[in-house]
């Protein structure tokens, strides 16, 4: 039969009488009637079919989303996100008003009205369906939970009407607050974020109460199509549906004309990712390592909070410090030339493109941002930068790259339209040409009383290098190592006060049957005391000091420091720093003398909470001090404090003394041969750090480097910070020490017992050695 024939015997008219010229309105009412029939039944069909299958609905009504693994310093600062998904629950309670009503006005202005379906808008999509053609639209609220949560995003009726199915169990659970806080907590909005206060983090790096109308209208307009919208990555569409979100909020009188006018005239500073209020990226990824081996799979997804022991403000001083001073050497020793080159072309598209490409492979390295040349002269450069405005440098900004400028300079270094270069902006806000640095550089901090970590910096950029110097790094300590040596001295009978032949040495032993001759950096002063010899760094008296004491004994007791004995010569060498430490060892090492003779084990974590609020562990307050943990005598380290306080005031760590002005800093600086490595290792109050300059192939620093140059501004600037508000430190000397000659010694090596020369002729005078007063 056909469709004529059908439509003739639903209508109860014969076939030749249902004649379309003759009676063309009758058989129009017959095809709309069977047509809505033939639709209903289809529909009615599909609905019988699809009901049985419905999913529960325990993922809206139980929701947990997938929220990160955050970190954060002991005083709450965010420094490390880790997770599938950038996400943050916050309840519809804590959501703006002013982000509600953009968001509604653009995706739904009558959800609180309706009962989860916009009839015209199903409607309309179901017959584009039909037609073969569908587009999907009138998706509210609801709807769009649905398939956020249930869905995939084929474009078909079944799967439209299960929305629809889905949407109406949705209204019959749950409150509207509570369906609108799950779709703003769920969403996509781009750059690996869900939710609304995420998304406000990575693009705006604030909180939502932060928000202005501008802002909020952005997001708002994001989740129509995340990749189209996103305002990192198309910011002109952005805008466009921005403007079209405060349209419709005008439109409904959410809004005044005045506010309409401002927000669209608001110039928003966008980011790209996810933003940190705290500089620790190295510390972040030891969290995430630990975390990751206890609690496996959860990790990631259960909303883990761990609180470090670190203090923000002390782990920004500890960043902004090894940053700043690395590169301060790093200018120190001139422009090595761009860092690639990109052949541009004519077209201004092709020329973009090619832009684009090149500097992906040098991204940014936080205020060292990379842009290509697009035209340069000696007195003007111009460059386009990944992101953001074209950059024009002159004047001071070409000072470091001048010589790359002129039409001599050679091949490797000029600078010409293509070359990658890095630029950099003062405190002025000027732009200049800098360049990312070679070397490497590490820092860490302790507290001297219970270890636990207060700021670690382990390279100059971990996005660069991900290899963590504070931990990891063996290096040759230099001079930083013979405070150890001159504490085993201690103990042998010998004083500060003793006295050791500071003249030149030849042993057996050196290279090619050659006998062994080691060198001080500044000659040779004769008969010197080993305060003073500690605070010059006097290499000779050192040498003479371990030959005294047996190198056997000197690296056993580096063991009561935390040090591995087998990573040090069993020979002369050894107090020359010719062994290995690390960073982190050589910070718990100085702790011993800070703290009164105390080993103490560095730790980071204080307190891990799951996503319900539930204290998974917590670092209980380290316990009274115990001879257990006593790894030297009271006096050793009364004393061996008292000659590291000299070297930061008089010796080679003045420069300490003279920035700081506190009468209890105490350290030492160390460099090793040929400038390979600069550190300085000190403390005062209860903070004790380290700060550590070299690289990563070995090679010379420079031979005007040392590591008063080097590592020691790194460790002044933290200082400063942590130690502001602190008050000085004053150690009383501990029973069994007195003050004999003008310095202090053991009681029972007063009189003949002790050493007071070594290697000294009797007719040779002292010289080089005031007369220290005692503390107090």
């Amino acid at each position: 039969m056909s469709f004529f024939a059908s439509v003739a015997k639903f209508l109860s008219l014969p076939l030749a009488t249902a004649n379309y010229r003759t009676q063309p309105r009758r058989v129009a009412l017959a095809l709309a009637a069977d047509g809505a029939l033939v639709v209903a039944l289809f529909l009615f069909g599909s609905v019988l079919t699809v009901l049985p299958n419905l999913p529960p609905l325990d993922v809206v009504t139980d929701y947990r989303p997938k929220i990160p693994l955050r970190i954060y310093t002991a005083d709450g600062g965010l420094l490390g996100e880790f997770g599938e998904e950038h996400r943050d629950f916050v309840p519809i309670g804590e959501v703006p008003k002013l982000l509600k009503d953009a968001l509604l006005a653009i995706e739904d202005s009558r959800f609180y009205e309706h009962g989860g379906i916009d009839y015209r808008g199903v409607t309309r999509a179901l017959l584009a369906d039909l037609r073969g053609g569908f587009h999907q639209g009138a998706s509210t609220i609801t709807m769009q939970v649905a398939r956020n949560f249930f869905l995939t995003q084929e474009k078909t009726v079944r799967r439209k009407l299960t929305e629809i199915l889905l949407a109406y169990r949705i209204e019959a659970a749950l409150s509207k607050d509570q369906i609108l806080e799950l779709y703003m907590n769920q969403i996509y909005l781009g750059q690996r974020t869900h939710g609304f206060s995420s998304a406000a983090r990575t693009y705006f790096n604030k909180s939502l109460p932060e928000l202005s109308l501008a802002e909020a209208a952005m997001l708002a307009g994001v989740p129509q199509n995340p990749a189209k919208h996103n305002p990192a990555v198309n910011p002109i569409r952005a805008k466009a549906r921005q403007e079209l979100v405060l349209k419709r909020m005008l439109d409904l009188g959410y809004i005044s004309r005045e506010q309409y006018s401002q927000a669209r005239a608001e110039q928003l500073k966008i980011g790209s990712g996810q933003q940190y209020e705290v500089h620790a990226d190295y510390v972040a990824e030891m969290v995430r390592q630990e975390i990751f081996a206890k609690y496996k799979g959860e990790t990631y997804t259960g909303g883990y909070k761990v609180y470090t022991t670190l203090l923000k403000a002390e782990q920004n001083a500890a960043f902004d410090a090894v940053r700043r001073n690395v590169l301060a050497y790093d200018q120190r020793h001139g422009y090595r030339g761009p860092e690639d080159f990109v052949e541009l072309p004519d077209d201004e598209d092709d020329r973009d493109d090619a832009i684009d490409r090149v500097l992906a492979r040098h991204p940014s390295s936080d205020n060292l941002v990379s842009a290509v040349v697009t035209a340069v002269s000696p007195k003007q450069v111009v460059a386009e930068p990944a992101v953001g405005d074209t950059l024009t440098i002159s004047g001071e900004g070409l000072r470091f790259a001048a010589r790359a400028l002129q039409a001599n300079a050679r091949v490797d270094q000029k600078i010409r339209v293509g070359s990658v270069i890095r630029v950099s902006r003062d405190a002025k806000g000027r732009w200049g040409i800098s360049q990312l640095p070679e070397v490497e550089a590490a820092f860490v901090a302790l507290n001297a009383e219970d270890g636990s970590y207060r700021a670690l910096v382990g390279g100059f950029d971990f996005s660069r290098k991900q290899f963590n110097h504070v931990t990891s790094a063996w290096r040759q300590p230099g001079s930083s190592i013979k405070p150890f040596v001159y504490s085993a001295a201690l103990e042998k009978g010998y004083s500060p006060a003793s006295v050791v032949n500071d003249a030149p040495l030849s042993l057996p032993g050196g290279e090619n049957g050659k006998p062994w001759e080691p060198q001080n950096d500044d000659g040779y002063d004769g008969p010197i005391s080993l305060r003073r010899a500690l605070a010059r760094s006097k290499n000779i008296v050192a040498v003479r000091l371990l030959r005294a004491i047996s190198s056997p004994y000197a690296r056993d007791y580096l063991g009561r420091f935390g040090f591995d004995p087998a990573k040090h010569p069993d020979n002369l060498t050894l107090t020359l720093g010719s062994g290995s430490v690390t960073p982190l060892q050589l910070a718990a090492g100085y702790a011993v003398f800070a703290n009164g003779g105390y080993k103490v084990t560095p730790w980071l974590i204080g307190k891990v909470v799951d996503g319900r609020g539930q204290v998974l562990q917590e670092t209980p307050p380290p316990p009274a001090r115990s001879d257990e943990q006593r790894v030297i005598d009271g006096r050793n380290a009364f004393i061996m404090d008292s000659m590291l306080r000299e070297v930061a005031h008089s010796g080679t760590g003045a420069q300490a003394g003279q920035r700081l002005g506190r009468a209890d800093l105490a350290g030492k600086t160390g460099t090793t041969s040929d400038t390979v490595d600069g550190w300085f290792a000190g403390y005062a109050s209860d903070v004790v750090a380290v700060a550590w300059m070299g690289y990563d192939k070995p090679q010379s620093l420079g031979g005007r480097e040392f590591g008063a140059t080097l590592a020691l501004p790194i460790w002044i600037d933290y200082m400063r910070q942590a130690l502001s508000g602190k008050p000085v430190s004053e150690k009383a000397p501990p029973p069994g020490v007195s003050w004999v000659g003008g310095d202090w010694l053991y009681d029972e090596f007063n009189g003949e017992a002790g050493i007071k020369t070594l290697d000294i002729e009797p007719a040779l005078p002292i010289i080089g050695d005031p007369v220290p007063q005692p503390p107090g």
